[in-house]
């Protein structure tokens, strides 16, 4: 059976990332027995952020008519003495892989604290907090985690690997199939380019494999 690798890199306090996250659901929910769907952190340089809550609201205006949203995102969780180092509510979304929280839960409910509730989830306690109620987990064990050398040094691996692809937007999302095609979509939040991408490949890769039923390996 044909074979895709979907990997999502994302920035948990990005409203871009937030604003696809129904489009990444719906992605999953599609593909689900067709492809492989992971994500990875992608850590936005401090100076990408904004310097105010006043230019974060312009920001939200901006993005929020862009996908036509009926309501407006929460700026709340801004705060300027943290001087746009917003990594910390990444690195507890990460540790929580090594919870068994891989899927997209955690993630989204940190997004959710943040951008609809304002949450200051740019420091540790906030941010463990939030994982503990939403997905259970043990405040302390996960903090722990969340600020080992270790966990930080696979999120900065992470952002290399977007990096690497020559790419500055998030969401950014790459798509491979299993005889090797390959398609990158950086800052697209609509779901047709993709869901036409992800059914352009498996075309082609059942066709190999038709192939190799009738004349062997290719």
């Amino acid at each position: 059976m044909a074979r895709i690798e979907v990997t999502l890199f994302v920035e948990v306090q990005s409203s871009w990332c937030f604003w696809f996250e129904p489009v990444w659901a719906e992605l999953k929910e599609r593909y689900l027995d067709r492809a492989h769907f992971s994500w990875e952190i992608a850590l936005m340089s401090p100076e990408a952020f904004p310097v105010s809550r006043a230019q974060c609201d312009v920001f939200y205006r901006r993005s929020g008519l862009a996908v036509q949203s009926d309501f407006m995102l929460n700026s709340a969780w801004f705060e300027e003495e943290l001087a746009g180092d917003y990594s910390i509510s990444n690195c507890v979304a990460e540790a929580g892989k090594d919870f068994g929280i891989e899927g997209d839960v955690l993630r989204i409910a940190l997004a959710r604290a943040a951008l609809i509730d304002g949450r200051k989830i740019g420091r540790i306690d906030e941010a463990v907090a939030v994982a503990a109620q939403e997905c259970g987990l043990e405040a302390g064990a996960l903090k722990e985690r969340a600020l080992s050398a270790e966990l930080r040094e696979r999120v900065e691996q992470s952002t290399q690997r977007f990096h690497a692809l020559h790419i500055d937007q998030r969401p950014s999302v790459l798509i491979v199939s299993d005889i090797g095609d390959r398609a990158l979509f950086s800052g697209v939040v609509n779901l047709e380019p993709l869901a036409a991408t992800i059914e352009a490949m498996l075309k082609d890769s059942r066709a190999y494999a038709s192939y190799r039923a009738h004349y062997g390996e290719i």
